[in-house]
């Protein structure tokens, strides 16, 4: 089991160094202002789906929110044009550099979270997700010491007997 455990811990590693290594820019404003033109046209096409205007009403139900994307609308026209300007005149923009590896730390952080909360949900126990979350995290952050195991085990199902049959809180 040590042998299969090293390996794993060993190809996981090889992995790492090269997702590293690995290094995205993007300029930031200009993704923000495409990302903002194309969700307020989105939101302008959708819009009038959600609520039924009357003809004879100066005011209704979509006038504010409608107001607030053709102001988002025109921000994000402003922030491209601003980007584009910088471009013609051959100067830097602003950018943002993601390590891959960070990114895919963050994304396995949220699976283990999920995968909790879906054991909760579909067994209508919290302690099933709570006792997973525990393990998970431990395996994920190599955790080699067993105590660690029985002290996080026992502590999720203690305090959810806890509050499950002293204090009556169902999850």
């Amino acid at each position: 089991m040590k042998k299969w455990i090293a390996s794993m811990e060993s190809r996981f590693d090889a992995w790492g160094r090269k997702l590293e290594a690995k290094q995205w820019q993007y300029p930031v404003d200009l993704t923000a202002g495409l990302f903002s033109l194309a969700l307020s046209i989105i939101l302008l096409i959708v819009m009038p789906s959600q609520y039924h205007a009357q003809p004879t009403e100066v005011m209704d139900g979509g006038s504010f929110p409608k107001l607030m994307i053709y102001v988002m609308l025109a921000m994000s026209v402003g922030l491209i044009g601003k980007e584009l300007i910088l471009i013609s005149q051959k100067k830097p923009l602003a950018k943002k550099s993601i390590n891959l590896l960070v990114e895919v730390k963050a994304l396995i952080i949220f699976a283990i979270v999920f995968i909790a909360y879906l054991l909760c949900k579909t067994t209508d126990l919290f302690v099933v997700g709570a006792v997973f979350l525990a393990l998970a995290f431990l395996v994920y952050f190599r955790c080699k010491k067993p105590l660690y195991y029985v002290i996080t085990i026992s502590m999720a199902v203690a305090i959810w007997a806890v509050f499950r049959f002293v204090l009556g809180v169902r999850f």
